[in-house]
């Protein structure tokens, strides 16, 4: 979002709203620059947690589908069971030249995706979780059964933010006045502006006094997890 996109100013009113937005826009900034730099510090300290609990998550949802799918073929077999007429999709089986010399490149651009779009996002935003997810089966996928020049545009497409689908800034149009325009800007900045300091990340940077220490609870969280999902997916791993 960026200040040249606004309408002219032409009344007090607008120019008070014009100094609060580039004020929220100011304090974001600061904001998004700290927590960036601390997520990047505890992702790279905890690059292979991460791709462990990704890779487990993916299995034990997989492991989920296929329950759910044995109770539907068992009701299936039940006397009220009425099929649905439809097309059927067409099953086939995707075939890829594996070329030694990219398997370098391809393991890297993985796992600095997967440390990119790992579920947790070091906060209580539970929303994206499951999202981050799909989003983490697609790459494991393409990493597995995909060529090079596709993981490369799916990793592009990741860092973009775009597989995450993010709202699009509201756009003017003749139909929306300038003071309109400007409130519902200033609320979206104020609704990310309050999710950013809802970050556990943000509250670690302010809260303690050592915020290196939330490394040590991040290690201790991801070693009982990855327990806990081997656990689950002993059957099929």
């Amino acid at each position: 979002m960026k200040n040249e996109n606004l309408p002219k100013l032409n009344n007090n009113k607008q120019e008070l709203l014009q100094q609060e937005f580039q004020q929220l826009e100011e304090e974001i900034f600061v904001i998004e620059r700290e927590v960036h730099l601390f997520e990047n510090t505890l992702r790279l300290e905890l690059e292979n947690e991460l791709i462990e609990v990704q890779e487990l998550t993916v299995i034990y949802k997989k492991l989920q589908k296929a329950k759910k799918e044995k109770r539907f073929a068992q009701k299936k077999r039940g006397k009220n069971y009425q099929e649905v007429v439809g097309l059927k999709p067409l099953n086939y089986q995707k075939k890829t030249v594996i070329v030694p010399e990219n398997e370098k490149e391809k393991k890297r651009l993985y796992r600095e995706a997967m440390v990119y779009v790992h579920p947790d996002k070091f906060s209580a935003n539970k929303d994206q979780v499951d999202l981050a997810t799909d989003v983490t089966s697609k790459l494991i996928e393409i990493y597995k059964t995909g060529n090079l020049e596709e993981l490369q545009i799916y990793y592009n497409h990741i860092l973009s933010g775009n597989a995450f689908h993010l709202p699009q800034p509201l756009k003017k149009s003749d139909e929306i006045s300038e003071d309109l325009y400007l409130e519902n800007q200033l609320g979206k900045l104020k609704e990310h502006l309050n999710f950013l300091k809802n970050k556990q990340t943000y509250i670690v940077l302010k809260t303690y006094e050592n915020p290196l220490r939330f490394l040590e609870e991040l290690k201790a969280y991801y070693t009982d997890r990855i327990f806990k999902l081997k656990k689950r997916t002993r059957k099929v791993r």
